[in-house]
């Protein structure tokens, strides 16, 4: 044993490693390793392997530690190789890339192109991304869509330069793909109104704006300039339209959600994000107020367990702050992870919802 060899320690059943050994954790996976005495072999936690007690069980930061104990690799987990974890996720980095290239190719052509049958891939690609194969490419040909419109000559050459097979294909779902038509969105957003006001409240500059569907975007900050600028940033050619007195009303509503987070605020949404998107955020209207749900949570929620860091990012594209309370999601531990309006906003708009009568204005 040499010197930078790690003393194995003996495992308890209050240590959290053994109950992630006891759970096959794929997650904890080159974190440690652990080694059964009676039998002289060592594993990696998710090793299907039938349990030994915790009094014969030692842990080990390195396999070189494991093998320096004297114990032998498991020939079920292969502790020494690749994870299974490691292994489905450079196979659906191949599989990203493949769709990153050629956004038309069918799922047979994709999974045989990295060796998979059509299911396997299909069902490994969903658990480890949150979406299909055929969403992921459907969300490619978008972004290449957006792309295009900047550049193309005519809508149409963007349309089938984006990896659309007819142009038909495209205009039956324009509107959730971009939000709205493509030639308006072309000339970012020409011809598009948005009323829109900023107002004050406790936690700051609070920005509303609204299309012709529903409120689009709600954000906070400290500069309300800053907000406005954000905005002309998002549609740099629609017509914003401001100092507008019955405005002025939406946006007190508004402020009062703001100020008593817990009130809904009755009014129509115009959400503009991506299938997976919005059935996060609509998990996200269930969250009663003055509770919170992790983002494992939501994903178990929306039907797809694996999918809490695409959760974390769709929370992060919600534009809509309050009316869409990404605010009531946490980490696994409870603590309070980012939020797109600071995290301090975030602590005080829980704090409001778990303390009503503290809320300013009571």
């Amino acid at each position: 044993m040499n010197a930078l060899t790690t003393h194995p320690q003996v495992a308890t059943i209050d240590d959290p490693r053994w109950s992630r050994v006891l759970a096959r954790d794929p997650s904890a996976d080159s974190l440690f390793w652990y080694s059964v005495v009676t039998t002289g072999i060592y594993c990696r936690p998710s090793c299907p392997s039938r349990h030994a007690s915790p009094e014969h069980v030692r842990f080990h930061d390195t396999p070189e530690d494991a093998r320096a104990s004297g114990c032998r690799p498991c020939a079920r987990c292969n502790p020494d190789g690749e994870s299974p974890l490691q292994q489905q996720a450079a196979l659906v980095t191949a599989a990203c890339r493949l769709l990153d290239a050629d956004n038309t190719l069918p799922l047979a052509r994709l999974a045989a192109q990295i060796g998979l049958s059509a299911s396997h891939l299909h069902r490994v690609f969903r658990r480890m991304t949150g979406v299909t194969p055929k969403a992921y490419a459907r969300a490619r040909r978008e972004a290449h869509l957006r792309e295009e419109l900047g550049d193309a000559g005519t809508v149409t050459e963007a349309i089938f330069a984006a990896g659309f097979n007819s142009s038909s294909s495209f205009y039956r779902q324009a509107s959730s793909t971009l939000g709205m038509t493509a030639r308006t969105y072309r000339a970012g957003g020409d011809h598009e109104q948005l009323f829109f006001a900023v107002g004050q409240t406790s936690l700051g500059a609070l920005l509303v704006a609204s299309s012709a569907r529903g409120v689009a975007c709600v954000t906070l900050g400290d500069e309300p300039e800053q907000l406005i600028r954000d905005l002309q940033d998002r549609f740099p050619a629609a017509t914003l339209v401001g100092a507008d007195a019955d405005y002025e009303k939406v946006v007190a509503l508004v402020a009062g959600i703001v100020e008593s987070p817990g009130t809904d605020l009755n009014l129509p949404l115009d959400l503009r994000g991506t299938a997976f998107q919005q059935r996060v955020w609509q998990a996200l209207r269930a969250i009663p107020a003055g509770q919170t749900r992790s983002y494992t949570e939501i994903a178990r929620a929306i039907g797809q367990p694996s999918s809490a860091r695409a959760v974390a990012r769709a929370c992060g594209a919600n534009a809509v702050a309050v009316a869409i309370p990404c605010h009531r999601v946490v980490r696994q531990d409870g603590a309070l992870s980012g939020y797109r309006w600071g995290i301090e906003r975030k602590r005080a708009l829980l704090a409001r919802e778990a303390s009503p009568a503290d809320t300013p204005g009571n």
